[in-house]
């Protein structure tokens, strides 16, 4: 099924949650929670303005152990959407004042994941041009002086006596009494010295640029027609040879731009990310030239061509698409936010915890956070929270927040039937995973019925004994039960291997044994 920006109002609810039955096994309840806020996004956008601003997404609380598919179902209905999605947890920010990310970096990071997705796409639209341009550029490469009109182009280009700036350092003036100064940076503007003479040499351009003009009108001899007609000869011909592959690894020199040589650093806080924007476009407002690489074919037309992409695509409209689809169709997934609720009235590190609480409950309120590629309203942003809620509960949240969270999902724990079905039902079941994967070293297993039955009532088993992890239990399961067959498969390839019930209680036997041994295990 298309799942594109063209479509997403033809999904309904009922389709939505037949896409994620593909990949998550149970949990119906909270498929069809998020297939109704979903689709309720899409009717708000059909409602006229002065209507659609009044409506706020219903935002959603799951409640679940881990690993029974809470982010994996908040990921795959953002991919089936085409929406802007990020992932965070809750317990990675602190209160304002405290060293630590400040909760609006959140909003940062989806504007980002927008326009990194917005720009993939306007590139993919404009990926033959930029093809073509760059099969251009490799050719002119590989055969250097080929054109002559280019070269003096780029001659004329170069004595454009544009001012080259470049940046020289900072510096600090105190005053006498000893207060605090002025700090600023400085920068050298060179202004080349032919376009210190532009206004005087008028007459002189006039005269060379009909000059010019003249020697373009004459008609080219013959000799000039057939070193013309080598030189498209000989381009063709290499052309050919680079579209059948056979120039791959030969070594071209390429002009790429050099990145500005400020030091890297991590700063953390309240206003702190800010500042480190602004130094950043600072930075990049100094132009650093270009350095020579010497790279291979395949190599260079990578760079060409994300190169002749940039060029193709407006980054002013990548920038107002993405701000507008973060906007109506943005989704952030709060994890562990059972991590940061208060349990009773408790001091101590509990009162950072309520901080963040408190610092989270305008953004999904609905606020205007600053990026650097403008404000972001967070009014439209639909928040997915989740958390397991073992030490504390809901109700330890304040009040403020839990009512910005008005569906709450149980999630179910999952069993032996659970496990048998997310071993064979999904399109990336972990049977199917480790099949594929042990293919490529040209073993084949085939794991018998009986013994997909064996591994998911091991896993069941273990996980009622143990620490319940879900899901994940599996993939300690599946890595024991393939270990020996991993590490040998480039020695014993080609081979066929069939997984059988009683490989299944030998390489997992000292699992399943002992159900204190796993207590002490780190």
């Amino acid at each position: 099924m298309a799942t594109d920006k063209r479509t997403l109002d033809k999904l309904t609810p009922r389709e939505i949650v037949a896409e994620l039955d593909k990949y998550i096994v149970g949990q119906k309840k909270a498929k069809r929670a998020v297939a109704v806020a979903l689709r309720n996004r899409v009717r708000r956008l059909k409602l006229a303005p002065e209507v659609r601003e009044d409506i706020a997404p219903k935002n959603i609380l799951m409640i679940g152990p881990t690993g029974v598919g809470k982010t994996e179902i908040a990921r795959r209905l953002a991919k089936l959407t085409g929406s802007p999605f990020i992932k965070v947890e809750a317990t990675k920010y602190t209160e304002i004042g405290y060293v630590g990310r400040d909760v609006e970096s959140m909003v940062r990071d989806l504007m980002a994941s927008g326009v990194q997705m917005v720009k993939q796409e306007m590139q993919e639209d404009v990926k033959a041009e930029a093809e073509k341009r760059a099969e251009e550029a490799l050719l002119d490469l590989l055969l250097p002086g080929g054109s002559k009109k280019k070269s003096r182009k780029k001659k004329r280009d170069d004595e454009d006596g544009s001012p080259v700036i470049k940046p020289m350092g900072a510096f600090q003036m105190t005053r006498p009494d000893g207060a605090s100064g002025i700090t600023g940076a400085a920068i050298q503007v060179g202004i080349p010295l032919k376009s210190l003479f532009r206004g005087t040499s008028d007459a002189s351009k006039t005269g060379n640029a009909a000059d010019e003009m003249a020697e373009a009108e004459k008609p080219p001899t013959a000799e000039e027609v057939q070193a013309e007609e080598a030189r498209n000869a000989t381009r063709e011909k290499f052309r050919a040879m680079l579209r059948e592959g056979k120039l791959e690894d030969r070594l071209v020199e390429i002009h790429v731009e050099r990145s500005p040589n400020i030091p890297a650093f991590e700063m953390s806080g309240s206003g702190f990310e800010e500042l480190q924007q602004s130094l950043s476009g600072l930075a990049n407002m100094f132009q650093s030239g270009e350095k020579k690489k010497v790279l291979p074919v395949k190599r260079a037309r990578e760079i060409i061509m994300a190169e002749e992409s940039n060029k193709l695509i407006d980054t002013d409209r990548v920038s107002d698409d993405a701000k507008q689809r973060v906007e109506e169709m943005g989704i952030i997934f709060i994890d562990e936010l059972d991590k940061i609720a208060v349990k009773g009235d408790r001091g101590g590190p509990d009162v950072s915890r309520e901080g963040v609480q408190r610092d989270i409950l305008p953004i999904v309120e609905g606020a205007t956070v600053s990026t650097k590629w403008g404000p972001v309203d967070t009014s439209h942003i639909l928040f997915i929270a989740a958390g397991a809620f073992t030490m504390s509960k809901p109700s330890d949240l304040i009040p403020e927040l839990q009512g910005r969270f008005p569906l709450r999902v149980e999630l179910d724990s999952l069993g032996k039937d659970e496990f048998l079905r997310i071993l064979t039902e999904p399109q990336n079941a972990l049977t199917k995973q480790y099949r594929d994967l042990l293919a490529t070293e040209d073993i084949e297993i085939a794991f018998s019925p009986a013994s997909i039955e064996r591994l998911a009532f091991l896993a069941a088993d273990v996980n009622s004994r143990l620490e319940n992890i879900g899901a994940r239990r599996l993939h300690t399961i599946m890595e024991t039960l393939l270990e020996e067959i991993s590490f040998d498969a480039p020695d014993i390839a080609p081979k066929k291997i069939e997984i059988t019930p009683e490989m299944v209680n030998e390489r997992l036997a000292e699992l399943a044994k002992d159900q204190d041994l796993g207590r002490y295990i780190l």
